[in-house]
């Protein structure tokens, strides 16, 4: 080797050295001190929800710290509302007969009519979920269900609305257990919602005891020419999560706030509350941070609902999550 190489290589192991570094280490999290911090109140929740009362325990949470948390217990179904319906079954059907859908932001109701002309709505003519009897195609066994709910739908029910049966009675039995700090922690760097446990966990829960999902996969969706409708509540139901919310919608309890404040729905499984997305006078929320969230000297820090064509609750964590798990009862 000649000297210019000798020169080149050490400065070649110096750089590389700096691109893993600058690579393989990022921003490092800090807890940063709050003004107002609004501890969790177990309290909001509805009793009716609840399989057991709500405990208190020291828990791990997302980054492996641990915390005095609240462990809640619910049930699976919503017990401040009735949950349907997803889908019409006919194109006479109106928009009494299914829920609501969402693209580019507006949300739709859907009724046979909408359903028939998805062709049009996507500018794609191989949307054709209407048999020529003007029945609509629906998942209406579990197997259908099972296969049609997926990201890799499988081919024989491509071109159908996908919604649980109502025989499909397994996934009603099951409890959702929540691990939440009692206080949540202000940090410095946002946590995304795939880095906590299997990345499609839920974001929050509302005070029904009902999960607040990540967004809905519709691009996968509507890949295969299916739909999957929320009701107008904003939910649908998984095989495997159950039922669960993308929207935000008003249609559970809500917790008013005297300044005239968006009433609170829930929380975020850092602890921070999640309140909705318009005020009592129909203003949206300003100076939102990356995570959805801002604060004042009332509430401290805390989250605004997206709007329900958004196809998300919140868009990051602020604070340390705890968990979320179903479980199915002994």
């Amino acid at each position: 080797m000649n000297s210019q190489g000798k020169l080149i290589l050490p400065l070649l192991v110096a750089l590389l050295s700096v691109v893993v570094l600058s690579t393989g280490c990022g921003p490092k999290a800090e807890t940063i001190a709050q003004k107002v911090v609004q501890p969790v109140n177990p309290e909001h929740f509805i009793a009716d929800s609840l399989v057991e009362p709500i405990k208190k325990e020291i828990r791990t949470l997302s980054d492996g710290s641990r915390a005095e948390c609240y462990v809640i217990t619910t049930r699976s179904v919503p017990s401040d509302h009735t949950i349907g319906p997803w889908v019409p079954k006919h194109v006479t059907d109106g928009e009494d007969k299914g829920g609501i859908w969402i693209k580019d932001g507006h949300v739709y109701n859907v009724s046979g009519e909408f359903i028939a002309h998805l062709d049009e709505l996507y500018d794609d003519p191989e949307w054709n979920l209407v048999r020529e009897d003007g029945s609509i195609k629906v998942t209406d066994t579990k197997e259908a269900f099972d296969l049609a709910a997926r990201p890799n739908v499988d081919p024989r029910y491509h071109n159908h609305a996908v919604e649980c049966p109502p025989d499909v009675v397994e996934w009603k039995s099951n409890h959702n257990v929540y691990v939440i700090p009692v206080n949540p922690a202000y940090r410095s760097v946002v946590t995304d919602f795939r880095k906590v446990g299997d990345g499609h966990g839920p974001v929050g829960v509302a005070f029904n005891g009902v999960k607040y999902d990540p967004p809905a996969p519709i691009h996968a969706i509507i890949k295969a020419h299916t739909i999957a409708p929320f009701d107008h509540s904003g939910g649908h139901v998984n095989p495997h999560a159950g039922y669960h919310y993308h929207a935000a919608t008003g249609n559970t309890k809500e917790i008013e706030q005297p300044d005239g404040h968006a009433p609170m729905i829930g929380y975020a499984l850092d602890g921070f509350g999640i309140y909705a997305h318009l005020d009592q006078d129909g203003k949206e929320p300003v100076d939102l941070d990356e995570c959805s969230g801002h604060y004042d000297d009332v509430r401290g820090y805390h989250y605004h609902a997206s709007p329900a064509g958004d196809n998300q609750i919140i868009a990051a964590f602020r604070g340390i999550a705890g968990s979320a798990n179903v479980v199915k009862p002994e």
